[in-house]
């Protein structure tokens, strides 16, 4: 069976070209070093010839709301309309957790727009929504940077690893199209804020971390409920302390 994987040398897109070949499926790589432009349309006719099935895991180049709304707009009607053309069978998209409550985000509106986009073609298809990444945890956390102080949400969040996230496109990729939205979540849930103080200790930062209701979240003030999952989540199984453990050691340097 051949499979496209849109985005295929990002940083979920790679680690899931890998795990569809070892699994013995016929991989195209769909990206902008490969020749195929989902903003132009160049190479997308050609990337999905012969092709069944179309995983898109790409991204906006920016968190700008502009920006990221014009790129999941443009990208998302140009590969659904090669994909009719192309006579697609299943089309996966990975997305977010909490998508739906963070409108208040220009950057989650634009995620919106893209699932709102494959939920209206007619092309047989599974969303599947993920919580926050471990390996970008780092990256929200600075957001919030306030000189020697960080200011985050205590709103419940439940991240999970980046491989983790890949075995379930995998699994979803090689099923069949359920036409609906599924989530995958880490097995545990943290408040932010305190993960935050778990990242700045294991880096050995001497920040302090605020808890702030009214911290910002892309833009959006977060709720209780508003990146956790519903009632029927997949867990998945790498716990956040043997991550950060893995991390941490890493990072430490190599004796010679």
């Amino acid at each position: 069976m051949r499979m496209v994987v849109v985005g295929g040398t990002g940083h979920i897109g790679s680690r899931l070209v890998t795990a569809l070949q070892d699994c013995n499926q016929d991989v195209v790589i769909a990206s902008l070093s490969s020749g195929v432009n989902t903003i132009t349309g160049e190479g997308l006719a050609e990337a999905l010839d012969g092709a069944q099935i179309v995983v898109d895991v790409s991204n906006s180049p920016s968190l700008q709301d502009d920006i990221a709304l014009e790129f999941f707009k443009t990208s998302g009607r140009n590969l659904l309309a090669a994909e009719e053309k192309a006579g697609i069978q299943h089309h996966v998209a990975l997305s977010v957790v909490g998508t739906d409550r963070l409108a208040e985000s220009g950057y989650f509106r634009a995620k919106m727009a893209q699932e709102n986009l494959i939920r209206a073609s007619r092309i047989p298809y599974t969303i599947l929504r993920s919580t926050p990444f471990f390996e970008y945890l780092t990256g929200i956390v600075e957001s919030a940077a306030d000189g020697n102080v960080l200011r985050l949400s205590p709103a419940p969040i439940q991240p999970i690893a980046a491989d983790d996230v890949v075995v379930a496109l995998r699994d979803v990729a090689m099923g069949r199209p359920q036409n609906r939205e599924l989530e995958i979540v880490g097995p545990d849930r943290f408040r932010l804020n305190e993960l935050a103080k778990q990242i700045l200790a294991a880096n050995e930062d001497p920040r302090s971390v605020i808890a702030d209701p009214r911290a910002l979240y892309f833009g959006a003030v977060l709720k209780d409920d508003t990146l956790v999952p519903g009632d029927h989540p997949r867990f998945a199984p790498t716990r956040f302390e043997d991550w950060l453990r893995r991390y941490v050691a890493d990072a430490l340097p190599v004796a010679f």
